[in-house]
C-alpha cells in the first residue's frame, strides 16, 4: 500500500490546504498521515484554543481518513510581532527539522506533501523548509509543494480588499503571494471530493477560512482542483502530471 504523508504548521493547514488531496489518496488505496507542528494557540483569543484547535485537527483527519497523525510540540509563532519561546519561528531550525524527520522516518512515505507558504505566514515558511530537510534527511522518494496559484491569490485578494480589509494576510508584500502559474507540475481534479472536504472545514470552527464568503466560482476554482510543485526527483518538464500515486 502506498503511503502519502502531508506536513504542516498548524491545525486546519490540512484540511484548508490539502484536505482533498488526503482524501484523493485513500481513495486511490493508499495509507495517509499528517505532521502538524503546533496547535494553533495564537489563531484566536479563546482560553484553551490550542486544545480546542487539536481536537478539530484530529476530528477532521478523521473524516478525511487519515491513518495517523503526529503533533509535535512547537509553540504557535502567530502572524507578527516577537515570536514567543519555543516557538515554531524561535525553535533553533535544526530542532524542527529533526522533530519533523522523526515523524516522517516512522511513516516512512512513499509521497510528501507539504505547503508552499505563499501565502507569507512565518509559520507555514518554516514548517516547508524543514520538512524539505528533512524529506531530504529521511530519503522520501517524492516531495511536493502544495501550491496556492498566483493568478488565484490575486483574484483572492481583490475580494477580500473589500470584503476583509482587516485581514492580516493584506499587510504581506501582496505581489508576491502565491506560486507562479508557470511552475505548476501536477495539477488533480479532486472535485468529487469537495463535499467531505466542505465538512472538514467546517470542522474547525475555531477558525475563519479562508474561503468563507468566497463567490462560489473562485470557491471552486480554490478547491477543486489541486496544484502542486513536483520538487523530488526534479521536474524535466512537460505536460503536468495528473496524479501523485503511481
Amino acid at each position: 500500500m502506498p503511503r502519502l504523508q502531508v506536513v504542516v504548521a498548524h491545525p486546519d493547514d490540512e484540511t484548508f490546504g490539502c484536505g482533498s488531496m488526503l482524501l484523493h489518496a485513500a481513495g486511490a488505496g493508499a495509507e495517509t498521515a499528517v505532521v502538524c507542528a503546533t496547535r494553533g494557540e495564537e489563531g484566536g483569543d479563546v482560553d484553551g484554543l490550542g486544545a480546542v484547535r487539536e481536537r478539530e485537527l484530529r476530528e477532521a483527519a478523521g473524516l478525511l481518513r487519515v491513518s495517523r497523525v503526529d503533533l509535535l510540540d512547537f509553540a504557535d509563532s502567530g502572524m507578527s510581532g516577537e515570536a514567543p519561546a519555543g516557538s515554531l519561528v524561535s525553535a533553533p531550525f535544526e530542532d524542527v527539522v529533526a522533530a519533523v524527520a522523526g515523524a516522517v522516518a516512522a511513516f516512512r512515505p512513499d509521497v510528501l506533501v507539504t505547503l508552499d507558504a505563499s501565502d507569507s505566514h512565518r509559520d507555514h515558511v518554516r514548517i516547508r523548509d524543514a520538512a524539505l530537510a528533512a524529506a531530504e534527511t529521511v530519503g522520501v522518494p517524492r516531495v511536493y509543494l502544495s501550491c496556492i496559484l498566483r493568478s488565484l491569490m490575486r483574484r483572492w485578494v481583490d475580494h477580500v480588499k473589500v470584503a476583509r480589509p482587516d485581514m492580516e494576510h493584506l499587510n504581506a508584500d501582496v505581489a508576491g503571494l502565491g506560486t507562479p502559474d508557470e511552475e505548476i507540475t501536477t495539477v488533480i481534479d479532486v472535485a468529487a471530493h469537495l463535499p467531505v472536504r466542505e465538512k472538514a472545514i467546517a470542522l474547525h470552527a475555531s477558525q475563519t477560512s479562508p474561503f468563507e464568503g468566497l463567490p462560489e466560482e473562485l470557491r471552486r476554482a480554490f478547491l477543486a482542483t489541486d496544484h502542486l510543485r513536483r520538487v523530488v526527483p526534479p521536474w524535466p518538464g512537460g505536460a503536468p502530471e495528473t496524479r501523485l500515486l503511481d
